[in-house]
């Protein structure tokens, strides 16, 4: 593998190779256990339909992808993308480029990735955004040293794919992925979980996904890029305690923090000092709840589940709060979709001032 790096070392091997079309095994990983940006991996990223040349792409913009497929590096001139007849085809170059722009102006994609939501906000598009998401989960869940199951895999897809909720009849609280709920939307395919979009509210005849379950988690592995695998996240599934094992390796890779997460119920508790909300609903719910502001019922119906979060290592935590629980929450919005923001965590918790 062409690196340009020292100090590498070989990424971690996992039994299931999961989301095999994300790029990851294109990056290297330095002696840290961090990615490195490889030029591999950014012709990797030149491959998307929105950049990749068509039969009506004009000479120039031909020309300009072959030269960046020779070199992914090259600084682009102006004049090179004004030469690019399809404006929207030259937008999106641009695009492409501040993006690699972000990617190479750190040491490590970790650092690139947390860089993005610093200073004065996400320059990028969200595509990409929720792309980078999500090969650093593939390389969080395997560089944890544990066995990773499917349904941590599957709860991982929360972390940077929009999910349809829907409350049924016997009160099971289900999630399919929203791009696979607007295509069988679409298509109108047929299966046993037809009312899961009914009760989302699509105008659909019925939609042809498997719940994701102990008894079938094998299944997951060859279909890991379908997202087409529902799920349940009633308390006491196997889901949410998924769910929290996924938030706990990704702090850890991050941060370089051990904590415990773990579902709860309710916040019953005179000295709470600290949260996160996990997606911008969630976050709005908990400052409200928190300073006593009035939490209309629609809005506590959206809230989905509540987490305790705690240091391992207290001394790790700020001075002030050190040894109280941080209080998590996640939610779906008005039109039942749930939106997680994962780097809400890395940038929000109580940590220790670092030298």
């Amino acid at each position: 593998m062409n690196t340009g790096h020292s100090g590498q070392i070989f990424k971690p091997q996992v039994s299931a190779n999961f989301w095999p079309s994300s790029g990851y095994e294109l990056l290297d990983v330095d002696a840290n256990g961090h990615l490195l940006v490889t030029d591999a991996y950014l012709r990797h990223l030149l491959s998307r339909p929105e950049i990749a040349p068509i039969a009506e792409s004009c000479a120039n913009e031909v020309a300009l992808h072959h030269a960046l497929e020779q070199q992914p590096r090259r600084v682009v001139a102006d004049a090179e993308l004004a030469g690019v007849a399809d404006k929207d085809a030259a937008d999106n170059y641009a695009v492409w480029l501040r993006f690699r722009d972000r990617l190479l102006a750190k040491p490590t994609l970790e650092a690139s990735y947390l860089a993005l939501f610093q200073g004065e906000g996400v320059d990028v598009a969200p595509i990409l955004v929720q792309q980078l998401t999500q090969i650093l989960l593939r390389h969080v869940l395997a560089a944890s040293g544990e066995k990773i199951n499917a349904m941590q895999v599957r709860m991982a897809e929360l972390l940077f794919r929009t999910q349809k909720i829907s409350i049924l009849e016997d009160g099971a609280v289900m999630a399919a992925d929203d791009e696979t709920v607007e295509r069988h939307a679409l298509s109108g395919g047929f299966g046993s979980i037809g009312e899961l979009l009914k009760q989302g509210g699509l105008p659909v005849r019925s939609v042809d996904l498997d719940v994701l379950s102990a008894d079938n988690l094998d299944a997951y592995w060859p279909r890991s890029e379908f997202f087409d695998m529902v799920i349940s996240l009633n308390h006491g599934q196997a889901s949410l305690d998924a769910l929290c094992r996924v938030l706990e390796l990704w702090i850890k890779h991050f941060l370089q923090v051990a904590v415990r997460i773990q579902t709860d119920k309710e916040i019953v508790d005179e000295h709470w000092v600290w949260h996160v909300g996990l997606d911008a609903q969630a976050n709005g719910i908990l400052n409200d709840l928190y300073t006593g502001a009035e939490v209309s019922e629609e809005r506590h119906r959206r809230l989905m589940c509540l987490f305790r979060l705690e240091f391992v290592n207290s001394a790790d935590m700020l001075a002030a709060v050190a040894g109280r629980p941080v209080y998590l929450a996640m939610a779906m919005d008005e039109k039942n979709q749930l939106k997680l923001k994962p780097q809400n965590l890395l940038l929000n918790l109580p940590l220790a001032q670092r030298s």
